[in-house]
This record gives C-alpha cells, sequence and structure tokens, in this order.
C-alpha cells in the first residue's frame, strides 16, 4: 500500500507500487513480503523523528520494522488457509415465531493456499525533503523516491547502516543497479 499524506509535493503515489513490488521480489531477505510507504510532509516527518529517534529535525525516510503480536507467531509447520471461519453449527433452541431457522449462506472455502506474505512494516519519506535531496543531486525526484523506498526497505530488513561496517551500503549500491536507479 502507497499512501500520499501531503500536499506541498505533486506527485503521484500508486506510481510507485510496481517498484515497491520489484523491489522487494530484488531483496532475497524480503521474499515473500509486503511494506507499506507513506509520503508526508517535513512538519510531520519532523514530529515523527523526534518522537521515534529523539532528533528535532526532519529526515528524508524512517522505517518501522513491523512487530508480530504473540498471535501472530505461528510454527512453521503449521498452515493456515484463507478460510478461517468456525463451522456452522445452528445449536439455537427452536424459534418461537414461524420464521424457518437461520442457515449458513457463506460460499464454501476453496482456497487453501498457504497463507505465505510477511508484513515487513512501514516505511515514511517526506516528500519536502525527497524533493530538496533530488534538486540538490540533480535527480529526478522519481529517481530519488525510489532511492529512498530501498533504502526504507534494507531497514525492514534488518540493515542499519549507523551500526554495520559498510555493508548496508554495499547491499543498497548493488540494487541500486540491479533495478537500474543509479
Amino acid at each position: 500500500m502507497i499512501v500520499n499524506l501531503q500536499r506541498k509535493v505533486k506527485l503521484e503515489a500508486r506510481g510507485y507500487a510496481g517498484f515497491l513490488a520489484e523491489a522487494l521480489a530484488a531483496i532475497e531477505e524480503a521474499e515473500g513480503g509486503e511494506a507499506a510507504v507513506a509520503f508526508v510532509s517535513d512538519r510531520r516527518m519532523r514530529e515523527l523523528n523526534k518522537l521515534f529517534r529523539g532528533k528535532d529535525a526532519t529526515t528524508d525516510v524512517l522505517s518501522f520494522p513491523h512487530e508480530p503480536d504473540d498471535f501472530e507467531a505461528m510454527p512453521e509447520s503449521e498452515t493456515l488457509t484463507t478460510d478461517h471461519r468456525p463451522p456452522a453449527t445452528d445449536d439455537r433452541p427452536p424459534a418461537t415465531d414461524h420464521r424457518p431457522p437461520a442457515t449458513d449462506h457463506r460460499p464454501p472455502a476453496t482456497d487453501h493456499r498457504p497463507l505465505t506474505t510477511v508484513f515487513l512494516g512501514d516505511i515514511v519519506i517526506s516528500a519536502e525533503q525527497a524533493a530538496r535531496q533530488a534538486a540538490a543531486a540533480r535527480l529526478p525526484l522519481e529517481l530519488e523516491i525510489k532511492q529512498l523506498i530501498l533504502h526504507g526497505l534494507l531497514h525492514l530488513c534488518g540493515y542499519d547502516h549507523e551500526t554495520d561496517t559498510g555493508e548496508m551500503n554495499a547491499r543498497e549500491l548493488a540494487l541500486r543497479k540491479k533495478l537500474a536507479i543509479e
């Protein structure tokens, strides 16, 4: 899902859905995963950065990895199906009026494919900061945003350029080349 929650920078948020899917497919650690992207204003990004990182300034991208609740964690040996409905029963006492008893009008469950999609988390991008960075680097805004989406995805996959010894940067540069967003 991609949403545009700001009005200062003109962009077509939904236009990045294809790139998001392509990037997710290119990152082995993200295989079978999904992520959400939100474009926000500098003001909102500054609030988020202060709240979650203690930094009272805007930034270009923040990533919020999804942490599953206890009920979401399930042994890999178990397979879920898309039919999570309890069995239909009609254990009610006989009706006192003359209406026929309620019946189960749900369509039969036929889709028993395993649920393999994993929600990786949320990526928040300051559209204003992205526009400034694109202008400074003389890049099209679309390219800058794609690079920020990729950067955010790598954070969702556990990479951290602030604590590693260059692994994230090397991985990002290789993926930029693979995805043709250099």
